[in-house]
């Protein structure tokens, strides 16, 4: 579930690195720069970019819709063209019979049979249509935290790697340890510092 959701899960992420000058600049440019590109009406099986929370096919952003007071909100969208396991091995075993028959030979070499399953797998990607999947996000500048509302490991890998790609800052997951050196005073963190784990037994 989205930010605009009654009910929602989501990650803590820390934003390291110096903010630039300029800084709504420098977002409005990176944030086009990198923006969502529609693969509906074309070939490509795979599209990742930013679109607005409010509406997933606004990659505009009118009126810088990203800009939130001291917020940046975005919604991190992924199309991708997805075959079945089942229909893609029923093609392939349908397409190895018709080619052996035409051949008039008992057995396909291993070769064969890898370059007939990429061709009948690209083939089917090109016919289906494009799978959307939408995660939002919500960067508080002042407090240098990003909260990403998913908990999907793989979708967190995504979104380090595109963030980093599109702002050139580096996203580190929080967990509680960090949590509490982030608010805790000097001489808590200290403390913390000296702690080592313990076995129970």
């Amino acid at each position: 579930m989205g930010i605009l959701s009654g009910s929602t899960s989501f990650m803590r992420f820390t934003v390291e690195g110096e903010l630039p000058e300029s800084f709504w600049d420098f977002v409005s440019e990176r944030v086009a720069a990198h923006s969502f590109q529609d693969i509906d009406d074309s070939l490509d099986e795979y599209s990742i970019g930013w679109v607005s929370v409010a509406n997933m096919f606004d990659a505009d952003f009118s009126y810088a819709s990203y800009a939130a007071g001291d917020y940046v909100v975005l919604s991190l969208r992924i199309d991708e063209r997805k075959v079945s396991p089942a229909v893609l091995k029923k093609c392939v075993l349908k397409e190895e019979e018709r080619i052996k028959r035409e051949r008039q030979i008992p057995k396909l070499s291993r070769s064969a049979r890898l370059e007939i399953k990429e061709r009948v797998r690209t083939q089917l990607a090109r016919k289906s249509v494009p799978v959307p999947i939408v995660y939002d996000l919500v960067w508080s500048l002042s407090a240098g935290t990003l909260f990403f509302f998913t908990t999907s490991k793989k979708a967190m890998v995504l979104l380090e790697e595109f963030f980093k790609e599109t702002f050139g800052l580096s996203l580190v997951l929080q967990i509680p340890w960090t949590i509490a050196l982030h608010v805790t005073d000097p001489e808590t963190q200290a403390e913390l510092d000296r702690l080592r784990p313990g076995i129970l037994v």
